[in-house]
Order: C-alpha cells, then structure tokens, then sequence
C-alpha cells in the first residue's frame, strides 16, 4: 500500500476511535446516504440527455412505435415508452392510461428524496448524540480524577467535538444535494406533466 494511503488510513482510523461509538452510525449514514444520492444522480442525468421534442413524441404515439433507447434515453422518452407498452386502443382509456404513466415517473422521480433528506437532517443530532456521550465521559473523568488531570479529560472533550464536526460535514453538503435533486426532479416533473397533457389532447 502507497505511503500516503496507510498514513490517512490511520489518520482515519484515529478519527473515528476519537469520536467514540457514534463515529460508526454517521459513517454508515453517509455511506448510505451518498449511494443513494449519486444514484438520484445518474438517473436525472440519463433523463437529461437524448430528449425527444413532442412532435417526435406524438409520431412514436401514433405509429404505436417503441423509441428506439439509442437515440432516444430522456424523460419524454420514458413517459412514451411507458404509454405504449400499456395501451388499450380505446381513446378514452388510453387517456387514463397516459395520466397513470405521468403519474408513476412522477414517484420513480422522487423516489429515495425524502429518505436523503431525512438522513441529512438525522446527521447533525447523531452529531450532538456524540456532544452529549462525549461530555458525559468528561464528566465522570472529572468525578474520578477530578479538574487536576486535564489529559483524562481531553478524551471526552476530543469525542464531543469531533462527532459534532463530523455531523455537520455529513450534513450540510447532503442537505444542499437534497435541494439540488428536488430542482431536477420538479423540473422533470413539468416537462412530463406538459407532454403528458400535449399527447392527450392529440390522441
């Protein structure tokens, strides 16, 4: 292994020993919320690219057409896809059956936003959880040794500090991709909504 990959593999290791028992849970938290997040990611990026406009749309509708994935990858495509492959042949029907596939994207979209919210949100108080366990050590350090041995004490001070920081540093940038996928996926949302109503009206 590298000289400077063993080093902050150590520092690491050091960091979270410091932090106490709630290092463990915030870790696993990011981890998690991360995935999740890059995952929201990819998915809104490929409904971006190769995007179809409505007259395109309409003319696959019309010829009951499958669009072809190589060109078409986007969000109309989707929505088109979806149309055709339940269809009923009756007008009426297939309205409704063009507001459901409107409708299931729509919760494909939002689909893990809020548990990324929650998780940003459940990051900081994991962060004062370790503030409290943290004093709490000093506190009983103080009961045993008194306010004379200030090395025993630095250990809970250390765990108080550093699970606070870790809960914010885990936080702030989850809350900000939280809002930065909301955006995507509303903006999604209405160009699905907006072919959705332009196909009814054609059908």
């Amino acid at each position: 292994m590298p000289r400077f990959l063993q080093e902050n593999l150590e520092l690491m290791t050091d960091l979270i020993r410091a932090g106490g028992v709630v290092m463990v849970p915030l870790i696993i938290l990011s981890l998690v919320m991360w995935l999740l997040i890059l995952e929201r990611a990819f998915f809104f990026r490929r409904l971006y690219k190769k995007n179809m406009n409505s007259s395109t749309a309409l003319s696959l509708v019309r010829e009951n057409s499958l669009p072809d994935p190589k060109m078409y990858c986007g969000a109309v495509s989707l929505l088109v896809t979806e149309f055709i492959r339940n269809r009923s042949g009756s007008v009426q029907l297939d309205r409704h059956l063009l507001d459901a596939a409107v409708a299931r994207i729509n919760r494909r979209m939002t689909r893990s936003l809020a548990v990324i919210g929650v998780l940003a949100a459940m990051a900081p108080l994991m962060g004062l959880l370790g503030t409290v366990t943290g004093m709490i050590t000093t506190f009983d350090v103080l009961a045993i040794f008194g306010t004379g041995n200030a090395k025993a004490m630095a250990g809970g001070i250390s765990e108080s500090l550093i699970t606070t920081q870790t809960g914010l540093i885990v936080a702030i940038p989850g809350l900000y991709m939280k809002g930065f996928l909301d955006r995507r996926a509303e903006h999604l949302s209405q160009r699905i909504q907006r072919m959705g109503l332009y196909l009814k009206r054609h059908l």
